[in-house]
């Protein structure tokens, strides 16, 4: 995890844990959570939007049709261009 250890993130945890307190850090990772599920579902509702998208414009889904072909050859020949 970003190159850190058990020890640097126990650091970590008792430098967090002096600044705020023990009774802030439940609250301090609640929103933490929650912060991390509304961006999660952020990136689900634009991926749904983009696959709506390629569905809706007839030639986007040519392209991404296009796409996927050169994709399917490409890993046929071997050759990993991108």
């Amino acid at each position: 995890m970003f190159g850190l250890g058990i020890p640097e993130l126990i650091v970590i945890l008792v430098i967090v844990f002096f600044l705020f307190g023990g009774k802030k850090l439940p609250e301090i990772g609640a929103g933490l959570g929650k912060a991390i599920g509304s961006f999660k579902k952020g990136l689900n509702e634009v991926e749904e939007t983009a696959t709506d998208l390629k569905k809706s414009l007839p030639v986007v889904k040519e392209i991404a049709e296009v796409r996927e072909s050169l994709e399917q050859v490409g890993k046929i020949t071997g050759s990993a261009d991108k």
